[in-house]
Parts: structure tokens; C-alpha cells; sequence
């Protein structure tokens, strides 16, 4: 059951509109194809950088105090709903494609990796969200790389499909406004949802 939750969750975040897809777009647009995918893999790489940096801090943390570890998982469940609110409070959500300059695949690939490393929101994003779904009989650093490797090969997945995709989605203003507006409200109640479920149903772990 947890990991169907898991699913679902990684599964709508992945779809929701947001910086990365609008990244992977706008490098299809200045480069192409080519460039697309290279940036693609970029923030697929970068993106395991933080589940990697996610599974050693948490597991150094669990060494050191368990009951820390449970103090985490409940902020991190709060900093889910936190993050709900803020989804379904947003105004007016354009899916923003910022111009960028032409540099070519293997640029486009290091890049990507630097932009995604870089950003400290997926480092917080991880670290309140891969634990939630962990077993306390389980080692935790393997639970914490397949969760998060799952979760960075959706988000990838998606941007390949946004990039194979990129001139339909440049295509019309007012359809891509409201397919952005949409996706934000569902992931908001997906997150205020989640965050309500784990922050009351884990008295255990």
C-alpha cells in the first residue's frame, strides 16, 4: 500500500508542469531534438546526485538518533502540505518557456546536470519526501535509492515526452494555461492529501 501511495504521488509530481519540463522545452527550441535529450539526461544525472546526497545524509542521521529520523519524517510530511497549499493558493500558472541560446548536446548534457544538482528545492523535495515511504525493517539506504531513482526516472520520462513533444506544446497559449492550471490544482490536493495521510498513519515507523 505504501508504495502504490508512492507511485501515484512520483507519478502526478512527475506530470505537473513546473521548471524542469519548461527547461528541457526551451533547450529543444533553442538546439533541437538533440539538445533536448542531452539536457534531458542532464537533469536525470543531476537528479541522482540528490537522491544519493538524500540517501547518506538521512541514513548518517538514522545512525546517530532514530527518534531524529522520525522527527524528519513528520516535517517532511508537513513541508508536503506546505507545498499542497502553495499548489492550490497559486495564481495564474503559464507554462513559462524562458529563450535560451543554442550550445549544442554535450553542453546542453553538463548543464542540465549543474542545473539540477544546483537546485536547492529538489534537495529539499527529496529529503521530505523519500523517507515517508521507507520501512523501518528494511535497510534504509537501498529503500532510499529505489525510491528516488524511481522518482528521477519518471521525471525524466516525462521530460523526453515534453521534448519529442515540444512544438505541440508551444503550439497554443490558452490550452497550455489551463492543462498547467489543472495539473497544479491535482498535484496540490495530491500533496495535502499525502501529507495529512503519512503525518497521521506512521505512529510506527
Amino acid at each position: 500500500m505504501s508504495f502504490l501511495a508512492f507511485l501515484v504521488a512520483a507519478i502526478v509530481l512527475a506530470i505537473t508542469p513546473g521548471p524542469g519540463i519548461a527547461y528541457v522545452v526551451a533547450r529543444t527550441v533553442a538546439g533541437g531534438r538533440s539538445e533536448g535529450l542531452a539536457s534531458c539526461i542532464g537533469t536525470g544525472i543531476g537528479g541522482l546526485l540528490h537522491v544519493l546526497a538524500a540517501a547518506v545524509g538521512l541514513s548518517l542521521l538514522v545512525a546517530q538518533s532514530a527518534v531524529a529520523f522520525n522527527v524528519v519524517k513528520y516535517l517532511g510530511a508537513a513541508y508536503l502540505v506546505y507545498l499542497g497549499i502553495r499548489m492550490l493558493l497559486r495564481k495564474e500558472q503559464a507554462f513559462a518557456v524562458e529563450a535560451v541560446v543554442p550550445q549544442g548536446a554535450r553542453r546542453a548534457l553538463f548543464e542540465g546536470i549543474a542545473v539540477e544538482a544546483l537546485n536547492v528545492k529538489t534537495a529539499l523535495f527529496f529529503l521530505a519526501f523519500l523517507p515517508q515511504f521507507t520501512s523501518s525493517s528494511a535497510p534504509l539506504v537501498p529503500q532510499l535509492v529505489l525510491l528516488g531513482s524511481i522518482c528521477v526516472a519518471l521525471n525524466t520520462l516525462v521530460d523526453v515526452v515534453a521534448v519529442f513533444a515540444a512544438h505541440r506544446l508551444l503550439k497554443s497559449g490558452a490550452a497550455r494555461a489551463a492543462r498547467a492550471r489543472m495539473m497544479t490544482r491535482v498535484s496540490g490536493v495530491m500533496m495535502l492529501g499525502l501529507g495529512a495521510f503519512l503525518a497521521f498513519a506512521r505512529r510506527e515507523a
